[in-house]
C-alpha cells in the first residue's frame, strides 16, 4: 500500500527507511550496522509508547530485503497463534531464499504460554528466520527470551532530547503543510514538548483536531480533558469494572502523564480537602512505577487507592 492510500497520519508519513527514522544517534548507527552486514537478528525493542521501535523493526526488514511478517501481540497474544502463524511462517522456505523475520509487536501481552513456546523456536528456526519482539515493559517478557535476543532499549540521551525535538518539529511542519492544514508554530512546538517523544501520539492528536482546518491553542485545551473528565466520572461512581476498562483503552499513555494529569485536573473535579490525599496517593505510585513490574496493575491500584480515599464534586 502506498502512502496516498493510507488514512491515518502515523501510516501514511510512517518512515519507510532507517535514516528516515528519528532516533538518537547510537541506535541509528546500530540498525544501520545491520543493514550494512545484510542481516537481521533476533531483537528485543523496549520503550515507551510511539517511540519507533515497529518503524524501525519494519525498514530494517524492508532494507535487508527479507520476506517478514507483523503480529499484533495485543490482539493475538495466545498460543494458538504460535501454533498456525508463527509456526507455519517459520518453518516453511522464503520463496525468494531470503531469511525469514517475524516481528512480534507489543510482544508484552503475549500469553506465558505463548512465550514457553517461543522460547523454543527462536533456537529452532534460527537458521530460517529470526525474531524481533517490541514492547514497552521488558520486565514483562521471560528472562529467557531476554537472553536469545539482543536488547535495544529506546532510551533517548538527555544531550539528544532538544536535537531530536527539533527533528520532529520540522517533520510535523512538513506533515501539517502536505495535509493543508494551518498551524501556530508555537502551538505545534508546545505539543511536542508535551508528549515528547511518544511521536504517534502527536500524530493522532494532529490528526483528530485538524477536522477544525487549524491547528492552534484549541488542540492543547482539549486533547485529555474528555478523557480525564470520563475517568473522574468512573472513580466517583466507584465503578471498578469501568475503570479497569479505561486503563486499558488507555495502555499506550505513558503512567506518568497520567499520574500528572490527574494531578493537573483534581481542582476540577475533586473536593477541595481530597486534593492533598490525592498527591500523596500519585507520588507514591509514581515512585513505584519506576521499578514494578506490571504498569497497568499499579495504575489500577492507584485507580482504586482514588476511589476509596478521595472526595468528588
Amino acid at each position: 500500500m502506498s502512502n496516498g492510500e493510507h488514512f491515518l497520519f502515523v501510516e501514511k508519513y510512517r518512515p519507510r527507511t532507517i535514516e528516515e527514522c528519528i532516533l538518537p544517534k547510537q541506535l541509528k548507527e546500530t540498525f544501520l550496522g545491520y543493514k550494512k552486514q545484510g542481516r537481521v537478528p533476533s531483537l528485543l525493542l523496549s520503550g515507551s509508547p510511539g517511540t519507533g521501535k515497529t518503524t524501525i523493526a519494519r525498514a530494517l526488514c524492508d532494507e535487508v530485503g527479507v520476506d517478514y511478517v507483523l503480529i499484533n501481540a495485543s490482539n493475538e497474544s495466545g498460543i494458538d497463534t504460535f501454533r498456525t502463524k508463527i509456526v507455519q511462517f517459520a518453518s516453511t522456505v522464503s520463496l525468494t531464499e531470503s531469511k525469514k523475520v517475524i516481528i512480534l509487536d507489543e510482544a508484552d501481552h503475549s500469553t506465558p504460554q505463548m512465550q514457553a513456546a517461543l522460547r523454543a523456536s527462536l533456537e529452532e528456526v534460527s537458521a530460517n528466520c529470526t525474531f524481533i519482539f517490541t514492547c514497552n515493559y521488558k520486565d514483562r517478557l521471560l528472562p529467557a527470551l531476554h537472553s536469545r535476543c539482543a536488547v535495544i532499549e529506546f532510551k533517548i540521551p538527555a544531550q539528544e532530547k532538544a536535537e531530536l525535538a527539533g527533528q520532529f518539529f520540522k517533520r510535523l511542519l512538513s506533515v501539517l503543510k502536505a495535509e493543508n492544514i494551518g498551524y501556530d508554530q508555537k502551538v505545534v512546538a508546545e505539543l511536542i514538548q508535551k508528549y515528547f517523544p511518544d511521536y504517534r501520539r502527536v500524530l493522532n492528536e494532529v490528526q483528530r483536531y485538524s477536522v477544525s482546518g487549524k491547528i492552534d491553542t484549541g488542540i492543547l485545551a482539549s486533547m485529555d480533558h474528555q478523557a480525564f473528565k470520563e475517568l473522574f466520572r468512573i472513580l466517583k461512581a466507584k465503578n471498578f469494572t469501568e475503570m479497569r476498562k479505561w486503563i486499558a483503552k488507555n495502555s499506550d499513555s505513558d503512567p506518568h502523564h497520567v499520574f500528572r494529569s490527574l494531578f493537573d485536573y483534581s481542582d476540577s473535579f475533586l473536593a477541595q480537602d481530597s486534593v492533598p490525599a490525592l498527591i500523596l496517593i500519585l507520588a507514591d505510585y509514581q515512585d513505584k512505577a519506576s521499578h514494578v513490574a506490571d504498569q497497568e496493575i499499579n495504575l489500577a491500584a492507584c485507580m482504586t487507592e482514588i476511589m476509596g480515599g478521595c472526595s468528588f464534586k
